[in-house]
């Protein structure tokens, strides 16, 4: 009797919990043919995105397509954008569903939701620039949302890719603890907020740039707990995309990151496919997670619009980094290209097209 009462009260606490799964919020039923204004992405649920336009003075010489992180939203590359205008780069960036005035404010959309979106955002801006190279850009969450596209068989269309500071901070690199806590939580108490004051991190040296953010009402700053979970299924996905990465991609991050634990960062680089053409990985002395906001951004966007003009030149900052110690060992005695051997910078080794 005891043991059929202790089962009762188990499955009782199974449908509690069950009843408290984490909120996604999809998106609907086609209801049309997506389309690009000048001020918005309506996709095929007929869900508006925010759209924010930075145009250079003459004719642009690339597209730069900018998702924002984890939190934040467009206007996150207003100083960005307006540096690579004055380098003669067109960027375009929308709020991404769940943030900034997209609809949902603080609930999250999911993985495929993000990506959809950014494989309609990116067709919609070729549409509109026909021959002129597009550069997906992403900075933290948005560059996970880039890392998850390309691994998917119908891959945005894009010429090269630029990754920030992506959260790429998996469940495999979490302690068990940790990734244990978050799935009960996501499962037992999924709208409950919490901030990340307290945690002692410092995302950018920016302390300015910062205060105005904590002013900004479209900034998020109470997170529920199955956003969280959201995010981590998230950087699950960009962290598996990582050996397949292929293509003119550049890689940024700053060697005072306090964001992405360097547990994460280490597994990332090994991570990196040996036969890496054209990917190149810079790291800034001075750079925090926000690297295109920091005080010393224009070093690293400096970098960003020399490469999209040579994605082979030298880049400014000489920050690169060098192919890992495994990658190296796999360059073949006759140092030429193919079974395993590592492409000179700037070598595409297959189109995304």
């Amino acid at each position: 009797m005891r043991r059929m009462a202790r089962s009762a009260f188990l499955l009782f606490v199974l449908l509690q919990v069950a009843a408290c799964a984490p909120r996604v919020m999809h998106p609907g039923p086609t209801v049309q043919d997506p389309v690009m204004t000048h001020d918005h992405l309506q996709m095929a649920d007929g869900a508006v995105l925010p759209m924010r336009v930075w145009s250079p003075s003459g004719t642009p010489r690339a597209v730069v397509l900018a998702l924002h992180g984890f939190n934040d939203y467009s206007k996150a590359f207003d100083k960005p954008a307006r540096f690579l205008a004055d380098q003669g780069l067109l960027t375009y960036a929308y709020d991404q569903r769940g943030f900034g005035d997209a609809p949902h404010h603080g609930i999250w959309p999911g993985t495929e939701s993000l990506v959809a979106d950014l494989r309609t955002a990116a067709r919609l801006v070729r549409q509109r620039h026909p021959g002129l190279p597009v550069i997906l850009l992403g900075e933290s969450m948005g560059g996970a949302v880039i890392m998850a596209a390309l691994a998917r068989p119908d891959p945005p269309v894009a010429d090269r890719i630029v990754l920030v500071a992506p959260a790429i901070w998996s469940r495999a690199a979490m302690p068990r603890w940790q990734s244990a806590a978050l799935e009960i939580a996501a499962h037992s108490i999924p709208a409950m907020q919490f901030t990340g004051s307290g945690f002692g991190k410092i995302p950018s040296d920016n302390i300015a740039m910062l205060r105005e953010l904590s002013r900004d009402k479209k900034v998020i700053k109470w997170t529920r707990v199955d956003a969280v979970y959201g995010l981590a299924n998230l950087m699950d996905a960009a962290y598996d995309a990582v050996p397949s990465l292929r293509g003119d991609i550049l890689i940024l991050f700053g060697e005072k990151e306090d964001i992405l634990p360097k547990k994460a960062l280490g597994q990332f680089e090994m991570r990196l496919p040996a036969r890496r053409c054209g990917l190149r990985l810079v790291s800034y002395a001075s750079g925090f997670h926000m690297l295109l906001r920091d005080l010393k951004s224009e070093t690293v966007l400096s970098d960003i619009a020399a490469w999209i003009g040579d994605p082979g030149a030298m880049l400014p900052s000489g920050r690169e980094k060098p192919l890992p110690a495994y990658a190296l060992a796999e360059r073949p005695r006759n140092g030429k290209e193919g079974d395993g051997a590592i492409a000179p910078h700037g070598l595409n080794c297959g189109s995304r097209k």
